[in-house]
């Protein structure tokens, strides 16, 4: 329709300057009717608020259009017209009302060029219509059309309702965000003041804390040197005596040093002064304690079958330093203590040693008396043992050693216990018994001063414990050699004496290996009583050969019967002789010519020597008695003949030289 054309050239309308709307006038959807007094630059757009939204019904399309000039009536319609302007005043005007179009306006200023435009017009289809009555046809197709638009509105009047509902809503949220937010950055003001502040108490506790610790390093060492905790002056009074009780009562011993230094230093030290007597009462707690504990581990020692050893290594040595402590503390006490562990040792080692000899006394010995000795000639010879308590042995051969050197060279190196040597039924010689119980008393003299040594010092000193040692054994020092004297007293045994004494040289090495000089004097005294019975026996053969010799003839015998006697074979002094240096050689060969076995040796060879040159004096004929000579020499160096040592490659020359003499003599 050409209203519909006209209505397309229509341009819109500028939108409202919004500043010019009064704030208190509410937002209505309805457009607004421009009035037609006044003349408008062309449609007018619905004028909405700026928080407008795009959900408004209306339509940005204006309905109205602009009408040009009109078609001049023609003659066949004329009459129409007329009856038309006797019903309406002014179809312009009422079109102008209908369409709300200012006709004066400058969009139609020119409205002869839009009533001449013939297509215009001839395109105008009025569908049989009158003017009017198309007219009216169009108004009621407006109004039907505004009915529904009408309606919705009332539906997005609720929908705008709600929305402003929802914004207010969202207004008050945004006030109450705004009011926390405001709160917020009033507590951020004050966090950050406090922060400040805190700032500021930081710095002067920084620089108070530098200073402390400055004090506190120049106070700590003075402070923990002259103090001592709760915790230490508890365990002095009430805990157990075991590792944690030593080291609190070595802590109790530096401090108490410590407050005596000080008191020394400078005497108006108020602290220490005030922990003087706090001090004294806990030493005098420690000591009556350490009494206590040593006194009961003193008495634990006299029980009966008590190992002395197990009792020192757990209770002494582990606690070595209570000793210490009760020295530097109470030297009297100390003293007590000691002469009281003295007293029991004593009691101890010559309790349990007198034991021992008894058991070892049971034991069978062989007995080799003044029937065994060198110059003897009974034959056959039977061997003798003594006429006191001793049982009868097996037979034995006196001058040969066999294998008794064995028990030097034994790997056995334990002493044998004392219920065994009272059931032992075997003969022995004297050096088993003087073995085992000498040798049971090395041990102990080397476990007893290594605890001496261990337990007292550096309290004592070396001179102290060598005289507590001495008091401890000087008992059971002399036992032993009064054992020693009665092995040897009566006995005419030259090995076992030297068997003895070669015993006694590997005990002295033993003390010397583990540092006991104290041990010294018992050693010495033990040889005093083997070597001059040694050399007794050895004079004693010497003896006894030159008798024999003095009752033999110096010249041959006249019978017939007795010259058919006569032989050229060794004597039996030769292979006595030569067995009894055999053995003495074998249990010499490492040792020297400086012992009194060389002298002894160089006597009974000269008898020797005197007895074979009057045995041959007495064979008729100068060859036998020079093969009597040779004979017997050589049997002599063939027994000693694997003998080793100095001594031994002495004697063989000795013998040698003897033998060639005595080839030269007529």
């Amino acid at each position: 329709m050409w209203l519909d054309r006209l209505s397309g050239t229509s341009t819109p309308a500028p939108r409202p300057n919004t500043s010019s709307t009064p704030q208190s006038r509410s937002y209505s959807p309805v457009p607004r009717k421009s009035s037609r007094l006044l003349p408008q630059a062309g449609p007018q757009r619905p004028n909405f608020s700026p928080r407008s939204s795009s959900l408004s019904a209306v339509s940005n399309d204006s309905t109205t259009s602009l009408l040009g000039t009109s078609r001049k009536p023609t003659d066949s319609s004329s009459s129409n017209l007329r009856s038309t302007t006797l019903t309406y005043s002014n179809p312009l005007q009422i079109l102008d009302g209908l369409l709300g179009i200012d006709l004066e306006s400058p969009l139609v200023a020119n409205k002869d060029e839009i009533w001449d435009n013939d297509e215009l017009l001839s395109n105008v289809d009025f569908t049989g219509l009158a003017l009017h009555e198309f007219v009216q046809d169009e108004v009621n197709k407006s109004q039907v059309s505004e009915a529904p638009t009408t309606a919705k509105y009332e539906i997005d009047k609720a929908r705008f309702e709600d929305l402003h509902q929802s914004i207010r809503a969202c207004n008050d949220i945004l006030n109450s965000v705004e009011l926390n937010l405001a709160s917020f950055q009033n507590d951020l003001g004050d966090v950050s003041a406090e922060i400040e502040t805190l700032r500021a108490r930081s710095t002067t506790l920084s620089s108070r804390l530098e200073n402390r610790k400055v004090v506190e390093h120049g106070l700590t060492p003075v402070i923990e040197e002259i103090t001592v905790s709760q915790t230490i002056v508890k365990t002095i009074s009430e805990g157990d005596i075991d590792e944690t009780w030593i080291v609190a009562l070595n802590v109790v011993g530096k401090w108490s040093k410590a407050l005596n230094v000080k008191a020394n230093k400078a005497q108006n030290i108020k602290s220490v002064t005030d922990l003087g007597p706090l001090r004294d009462q806990l030493v005098n707690i420690a000591i009556e304690r350490i009494r206590d504990f040593l006194v009961a581990q003193i008495k634990a020692l006299r029980s009966p079958n008590i190992n002395a050893q197990v009792v020192q290594q757990r209770h002494f040595i582990r606690y070595k330093d209570l000793f210490s402590f009760l020295w530097n503390h109470h030297q009297i006490l100390a003293e007590e203590i000691g002469q009281a562990y003295m007293n029991t040792m004593r009691w101890y080692y010559l309790n349990h040693f007198t034991r021992y000899e008894r058991a070892l006394s049971k034991v069978k010995i062989h007995a080799i008396d003044k029937h065994d000795v060198l110059g003897n000639d009974d034959s056959p010879r039977k061997s003798t043992l003594l006429t006191s308590s001793k049982a009868t042995g097996p037979p034995h051969d006196a001058f040969s050693l066999g294998r008794r050197n064995d028990i030097l060279t034994t790997s056995n190196q334990s002493a044998l216990p004392s219920h065994l040597a009272e059931e032992d039924t075997a003969t022995h010689y004297l050096e088993f018994p003087f073995r085992n119980f000498n040798l049971a008393l090395i041990d102990n003299i080397c476990a007893e001063y290594s605890f001496l040594t261990a337990f007292f010092s550096p309290s004592l000193s070396f001179q102290t414990i060598a005289r507590y040692f001495n008091y401890i054994f000087s008992p059971t020092f002399e036992l032993g050699h009064n054992l020693t004297k009665s092995l040897v007293s009566e006995t005419f045994d030259s090995f076992g004496l030297l068997l003895c004494v070669r015993l006694n040289q590997k005990f002295n090495f033993k003390l010397q290996r583990h540092k006991i000089p104290v041990g010294d004097n018992y050693i010495n005294g033990t040889n005093m009583l083997l070597w001059p019975r040694f050399q007794v026996i050895m004079d004693l053969h010497c003896e006894s050969v030159r008798k024999l010799t003095s009752n033999l003839p110096s010249a041959p015998p006249t019978s017939k019967a007795e010259l058919a006697k006569q032989s050229a074979a060794p004597s039996f002094m030769a292979q006595r002789f030569g067995q009894l240096i055999q053995g003495i050689l074998e249990l010499s060969k490492e040792t020297g010519d400086d012992e009194p076995v060389s002298t002894s040796l160089s006597r009974l060879r000269g008898a020797l020597e005197a007895f074979l040159t009057r045995v041959a004096k007495s064979i008729e004929g100068q060859r036998k008695r020079k093969r009597f000579i040779e004979n017997s020499f050589a049997l002599i160096l063939t027994i000693i003949g694997d003998a080793q040592g100095k001594l031994a490659t002495e004697q063989r020359s000795q013998i040698e030289a003897m033998m060639t003499a005595s080839q030269g003599t007529k």
